[in-house]
């Protein structure tokens, strides 16, 4: 797997939230890494809960954006939000359950998770965010 390279395209055009999406990309990056240098199962597990934990931070963070500059679509962002939380911790407590190391079709899947998320919703929020900060 490669790494996401930070670059415009994924930029939202708001430098607190891009901000807290490149630090989601280097974590992606360290996890990816690791699956590659065939680390530990406890290590791959930690950098995996490090990213959805700072996943959620950070969607927390867009969500108290959305409130104080009145997003319209906060309802279904904030639906999308959940719906990739759970579908992290899915896969994290398959892991966690099968003790097995994160596998590249994991890393595909996240890589999916995160670069989908930004490039669609996150750039509409970007956006109306640019208009109104």
């Amino acid at each position: 797997m490669k790494d996401i390279v930070w670059d415009k395209i994924l930029s939202v055009g708001v430098e607190e939230i891009d901000e807290d999406h490149r630090k989601l990309v280097n974590i992606f990056n360290i996890l990816n890494h690791s699956v590659m240098e065939k680390e530990s199962p406890k290590y791959l597990a930690a950098t995996l809960a490090e990213l959805i934990n700072c996943t959620v931070w950070h969607f927390s963070h867009e969500e108290r954006l959305m409130l104080k500059h009145r997003y319209e679509g906060i309802e279904e962002h904030k639906a999308e939000h959940q719906e990739l939380i759970d579908s992290a911790r899915e896969l994290q407590q398959k892991i966690l359950q099968a003790d097995q190391p994160v596998v590249d079709e994991h890393i595909e899947f996240l890589e999916r998770w995160l670069t989908v998320h930004i490039l669609t919703t996150d750039l509409r929020l970007g956006s109306h965010l640019s208009q109104v900060m």
